[in-house]
C-alpha cells in the first residue's frame, strides 16, 4: 500500500508539472512567434537588461537546485538536521533571487519602463511586446518562486516533526521537483531575455 501511495504520489506530481510546462510552454511559443516578427526591436529591447543581474540570478537558482537535491540526498542517509540546514538554505538562495529580481524591476520601473507607461509606449511595438513579455513571464516565474519557498518551509517544519523523514521522504521529493521545474523554467527564461543577439 505505501509503494503504491508513492507511486500514485509521484505521478500526480508528474501530471501537475506538465500542467505547468504547458503554462509557460504556450508562453514559449508566444515569445518565439514575436520574436520572429519583431527580432530587431526585441534586440534593442533587450539591451536595456542587465546581463549580470540575470547572470547572478541563474546562478543563484542553481545553486539553489543543488542544495533542494542535497536536502533529500541527507535525509535518505537519516540526517535530519542536514536536511533542515539544506532546505532553509534553498530558501534564502529563493529569497536572494526576488530581492535581486525586484532591485531589476525597480530599476525599469524608476525610468519609466513598465506596462502601459508613456516611455514604453513612445517606443515601437516590438519594444512594447518584448517587455510585455518580460514582464509577465518573469512576474509569474517570480510568483511560482514563491510557492516554491513556502512549500519547502512547510517541507522543512515537517522534517523537524518527523512526519517527513528517511522512511517517507516522498512530500520532499515532490517539493524538490516542482523547485527543479522552477529553475529549469528560469534557466529559459535567461537566454531568451538577456542574451538576445
Amino acid at each position: 500500500m505505501k509503494h503504491r501511495d508513492y507511486i500514485g504520489a509521484k505521478l500526480g506530481m508528474w501530471l501537475f508539472l506538465f500542467t505547468e510546462i504547458l503554462l509557460f510552454g504556450g508562453l514559449f511559443l508566444l515569445y518565439a512567434v514575436y520574436r520572429s516578427v519583431y527580432s530587431r526591436e526585441f534586440h534593442l529591447a533587450a539591451l536595456g537588461l542587465s546581463t549580470t543581474l540575470g547572470a547572478i540570478n541563474t546562478i543563484v537558482l542553481l545553486t539553489s537546485s543543488l542544495t533542494m537535491a542535497l536536502s533529500i540526498a541527507v535525509l535518505r542517509q537519516g540526517n535530519k538536521n542536514a536536511s533542515i540546514a539544506c532546505q532553509a538554505i534553498t530558501i534564502v538562495l529563493g529569497l536572494a533571487f526576488l530581492v535581486n529580481k525586484y532591485f531589476e524591476w525597480s530599476g525599469h520601473i524608476h525610468e519609466g519602463i513598465y506596462p502601459d507607461s508613456p516611455a514604453l509606449l513612445s517606443r515601437s511595438h516590438g519594444e512594447i511586446l518584448f517587455y510585455g513579455l518580460y514582464y509577465v513571464m518573469t512576474g509569474l516565474h517570480g510568483i511560482h518562486v514563491i510557492i516554491g519557498m513556502v512549500a519547502i518551509a512547510i517541507m522543512a517544519s515537517l522534517t523537524y516533526r518527523g512526519a517527513v523523514s528517511a522512511e517517507n521522504f516522498n512530500k520532499l521529493e515532490n517539493t524538490g521537483l516542482y523547485w527543479h521545474l522552477v529553475d529549469v523554467i528560469w534557466i529559459y527564461l535567461f537566454p531568451l531575455f538577456y542574451l538576445i543577439t
